[in-house]
């Protein structure tokens, strides 16, 4: 790679709901394979977004770092990257949900209402409805996730909701490779937003996989972003 990763820290955002477990597991491997020191900071759901922004300045504060997440992490992570030119070596994200303004993207209506069942029919309630209707490996996940951001989960969710995104100028103004990753089977990430970004970042390459291919190995993600950045930083 054209990216000296070898000693540079990484912070890396779970989505919404997720927690720092998951994405470690699918960031970790492939980063530590190429030099990089891994950190993950845990979500605070009472104040998500300004934990995450606490997070990247701290880690900054030693060295310029590559910066990357999934969801709203990736969202987060590369409005931090672009407010902070100089500062970050790289971006990764991965499963991009929205650009600008959720409005009615799928991922923040899903929040929104997720957030609405947890606050009527209470986090055990919604954990099991969710189950029902999740593959294994996403119930298993979020089921664990869930429980240890409980009872601020819901105020986590509606901030993730109405989070705004880098719009496509903002993206055009991105100085930095990206490395994204779109699924083109996820309808609460549709590829269409990985596609969008890609087109708009100046220095971006994609990388698409399936929930089939990640779900029951996170680190098909991780080694997903690095190659597209791989691509985008050649």
């Amino acid at each position: 790679m054209t990216i000296t990763f070898r000693g540079v820290t990484a912070v890396l955002l779970p989505g919404t709901g997720s927690d720092d477990d998951y994405v470690y597991r699918a960031f970790a491997g492939p980063l530590h394979g190429v030099g990089a020191v891994v950190s993950t900071p845990r979500p605070q759901p009472a104040r998500l977004v300004a934990s995450y922004l606490e997070a990247l300045d701290d880690a900054a504060r030693q060295g310029p770092i590559v910066v990357g997440g999934v969801s709203i992490g990736a969202a987060v992570t590369t409005a931090w990257a672009l407010a902070h030119p100089g500062h970050a070596v790289a971006v990764l994200a991965a499963l991009p949900a929205w650009t600008g303004a959720a409005q009615s993207a799928p991922a923040a209506l899903s929040a929104r209402h997720t957030a609405h069942q947890l606050r009527t029919a209470g986090l055990v309630a919604t954990t099991a409805h969710m189950q029902e209707s999740s593959p294994a490996w996403l119930a298993d996940e979020l089921t664990r996730s869930w429980l240890g951001q409980w009872p601020e989960l819901p105020e986590a969710m509606e901030e993730a909701a109405g989070y705004i995104a880098p719009s496509i100028a903002e993206l055009e103004r991105l100085s930095v490779p990206m490395g994204v990753v779109g699924a083109f089977d996820d309808p609460i990430h549709p590829l269409e937003v990985a596609l969008e970004w890609v087109s708009a970042a100046p220095r971006a390459a994609l990388r698409t996989v399936s929930l089939d291919d990640f779900g029951p190995n996170p680190e098909v993600l991780g080694a997903a972003c690095l190659a597209a950045l791989d691509e985008a930083a050649g």
